[in-house]
């Protein structure tokens, strides 16, 4: 079952998706009315809260009257989506396994479903991202969880994102996105680096970097690896910097 989006500006919008979340709020945030409990940026953000991604708390939502709610294919459930438009909620999906599909999903998002049009730092992001990517300078691995071990494979925002910045994803061609491994596949002498980021798992200085002793780790943000929004604005320097700081550069 679908709903027609509004024919007019969107005034009231829920997120279930955090760097969707992010990239209302810096755009108007007014017009943001709910968002999970793991939508943490803007720092400053102050809505309603409808828990998580895979649990959200669908009444409250409804009670909220949006005109939109925003969730991503792969971050949302098909179930919580069709039980939002069977309540004749209008929901837009967001699929996204690249930085040109995430620029064009952004443009969307903006020009179409919120008839907003393009907000300046997305006009910003798309001239900082849309160049070819640059000659690989690093090898590294990136680990999303552990016990199991999971890591970032094929054909993901994630490794799209870091290839454009000079970093090869040791397992970016696996026949899986997001495999799990035994730690020994991980903790080897050809990776010039395995990227700890602090989120899904919140890996840290004391939580992560013990379990390796080949490979050398480094703690990274996991807003700046897996965010699609304005965070692309801060990713830009400083995955250039790990990639040039890896390589010797």
């Amino acid at each position: 079952m679908r709903c027609p989006l509004p024919d007019v500006e969107v005034a009231r919008v829920v997120s279930l998706v955090p760097s969707l979340t992010e990239a209302i709020a810096v755009t108007r945030q007014d017009a943001l009315v709910g968002a999970t409990d793991w939508c943490t940026h803007p720092q400053d953000l102050d809505v309603t809260r409808v828990r998580g991604t895979k649990n959200p708390d669908l009444t409250r939502i409804v009670d909220l009257e949006p005109q939109l709610v925003v969730v991503n294919k792969e971050e949302n459930r098909e179930l919580d989506v069709r039980r939002l438009r069977e309540a004749r909620i209008p929901v837009w999906v967001t699929v996204i396994e690249d930085v040109p599909q995430a620029l064009e999903s952004l443009t969307r998002l903006f020009g179409t479903a919120l008839a907003w049009g393009d907000p300046p730092w997305l006009t910003e992001v798309r001239r900082l991202w849309s160049t070819p990517a640059p000659e690989a300078t690093a090898r590294v691995a990136v680990p999303i969880w552990r016990d199991p071990w999971m890591v970032v494979g094929s054909a993901t925002f994630t490794g799209d994102l870091l290839a454009r910045a000079g970093l090869a994803n040791a397992f970016g061609d696996h026949s899986q996105r997001y495999p799990r491994l035994d730690l020994a596949e991980l903790d080897r002498d050809d990776l010039d680096a395995v990227l700890l980021p602090d989120e899904p798992y919140v890996f840290s200085a004391s939580d992560g970097p013990e379990a390796f002793h080949v490979a050398p780790t480094r703690l990274v943000s996991g807003r700046l690896i897996t965010w699609y929004g304005p965070s692309l604005l801060e990713a830009r320097e400083a995955l250039y910097t790990v990639a040039a700081e890896l390589g010797g550069g």
